[in-house]
């Protein structure tokens, strides 16, 4: 059956009577995020302990100012889609500051900001832990020439990302998927704290909070499967003819990084950001196109698929990947999205509700 717009619109902007839904099922999905937390965290001291490294936060960047930034946005957000909202809600309509409040006490109780808030403090625990684990990657052995000999056979022994500077040219097409490329970071933060201000249920938020969070565990895993640093690194001679861009000079920063942690590992701000396999620049716009599709949002997913074509070609532009690691990227987005709904669904919840007398929303 076609849904018409307002239905569309309303899995976003109506505030929702007590969720059916989360009455069935309790806080079981909370719980279970955060046993995923636990364990992650579990993992991270233990290998913390193994190499005589501590876990690091170099200049709060990898949690306290992410954390202090997710929450800005969420406040931000709220507040905006309660000025949107307050003009057409409720008997007393209009932008007057009465009318925003009162839209804002009736989604913000305090439970939901409970959980969004300490969601949002796993989150970037569980992220925390993922860049301690992959700077201590820089450990182990690199597996880059495999990677170059796949991704030539694959393209009948042509490097992609040469053929893509000469199918675009060097310069301006340097700086457009510069653009894009540093667009990412932006992209994932506003997606997830976005769904977490506006998707009306929070269990149904914590899909895409879970899915995100899953996804970096798996890209952890997936860097220490095959440790690489990307063709960039490997190959650099093929990349010399590209326009000077801010990507040029992270890339040169994140090789001296590098180099200055396997120097000294002990020395207090040693971080390494490097690593190719799988792209988790690829994997998560693929989650967000996914958790776009899932929460219904048909044209935003389009743009979002435009987005990532885009994002695909800018990893491999600028040898921050190869074609393999993007590959990877795609099929780790499509297991942290299951898995995060089987975080906060489990198949067995899932078959009782739909076999009972209903779908969870």
């Amino acid at each position: 059956m076609t849904e018409t717009a307002p239905s569309r619109r309303s899995r976003l902007t109506d505030v929702p009577s007590p969720s059916l839904d989360e009455r069935e099922t309790g806080h079981g999905f909370v719980w279970r995020f955060w046993i995923v937390v636990f364990l992650w965290a579990a993992i991270v001291a233990e290998r913390s302990a193994a190499l005589g490294i501590p876990v690091r936060d170099p200049d709060g960047q990898m949690f306290r100012n992410r954390l202090g930034k997710a929450l800005v946005f969420l406040a931000v957000i709220a507040l905006v889609e309660a000025v949107v909202r307050a003009r057409s809600h409720g008997e007393s309509r209009g932008w007057s500051v009465r009318n925003v409040a009162r839209v804002l006490r009736e989604r913000w109780t305090g439970h939901r900001l409970l959980l969004v808030v300490t969601g949002l403090v796993g989150y970037h625990v569980v992220y925390l832990g993922y860049r301690n684990l992959k700077s201590w990657n820089a450990f182990n052995v690199l597996r880059d020439d495999d990677l170059l000999v796949f991704d030539r056979a694959l393209f009948l022994g042509h490097s992609p990302w040469v053929m893509l500077h000469t199918l675009l040219g060097e310069s301006y097409a340097a700086e457009v998927l510069a653009g894009v490329y540093r667009s990412f970071t932006y992209v994932i933060v506003l997606a997830l704290v976005g769904s977490l201000a506006l998707i009306p249920r929070v269990r149904k938020a914590y899909v895409f909070l879970s899915a995100a969070t899953w996804a970096w565990i798996l890209g952890t895993f997936c860097y220490y499967l095959l440790p690489s640093l990307g063709p960039y690194a490997a190959v650099p001679g093929e990349f010399a003819g590209l326009r000077h861009t801010p990507i040029t000079d992270t890339q040169a920063e994140y090789l001296a990084e590098r180099a200055a942690f396997l120097a000294d590992s002990s020395a207090p701000e040693a971080f390494v950001s490097l690593g190719a396999f799988a792209s988790l620049h690829v994997g998560f716009t693929t989650l967000v196109f996914l958790m776009a599709r899932y929460y219904g949002l048909r044209r935003l997913s389009r743009v979002l698929a435009v987005y990532l074509g885009a994002v695909i070609i800018s990893t491999v532009y600028f040898g921050w990947h190869y074609v393999l690691d993007d590959i990877a990227g795609v099929l780790l987005a499509l297991a942290a999205v299951q898995l995060g709904k089987w975080t906060v669904t489990p198949p067995r919840l899932l078959a009782r509700s739909t076999n009972g007398r209903r779908e969870p929303a």
